[in-house]
């Protein structure tokens, strides 16, 4: 499989492969998964949380279950403050996927949800930032997502 470049520092992969297909040992789940173009975005955007903003990795939740209108849904990546309140949701598209409305109101769906402080939206080329604020019921749009610690 040709795995095309991201828009993500380089963080290194542990792959295997097995019958023919190539998987990839995602580091929150602490397991390989089969290696596909959206995994490659969801497993880099882990390293890019974990390795380059301080996520600790015991916080994050991947493929989270929720229910919208009766229908099991699974958000990408969760991440939790110490507490448990959910604090950044991301949604991971395929590099060939188009970051537009429909996907970004994916992502606003889930998050009636959850509530969440931040948003990320991400193909791996393009990523998408957003701060929310429920006071005010509005969003503004960041040029990256704080570290952990902020």
């Amino acid at each position: 499989m040709q795995l095309p470049a991201l828009d993500f520092p380089g963080y290194p992969f542990t792959f295997q492969k097995k019958d023919d297909k190539v998987y990839i040992l995602d580091i929150i789940r602490k397991k390989y998964v089969r290696l596909t173009p959206e995994e490659w975005v969801r497993q880099h955007t882990l390293h890019y949380l974990v390795d380059t903003k301080g996520y600790p990795p015991g916080l994050i939740s991947v493929e989270y279950s929720l229910k919208i209108n009766r229908l099991e849904k699974r958000a990408d990546i969760l991440c939790f403050r110490p507490a448990g309140k959910p604090w950044l949701l991301v949604e991971c598209k395929a590099p060939h996927v188009a970051i537009n409305e429909k996907t970004f109101a994916q992502i606003i769906r889930y998050n009636m949800q959850l509530n969440v402080d931040y948003l990320m939206l991400t193909n791996g080329i393009k990523h998408i930032y957003c701060a929310l604020d429920y006071e005010n019921h509005s969003y503004r749009f960041l040029h990256e997502l704080p570290d952990y610690r902020r």
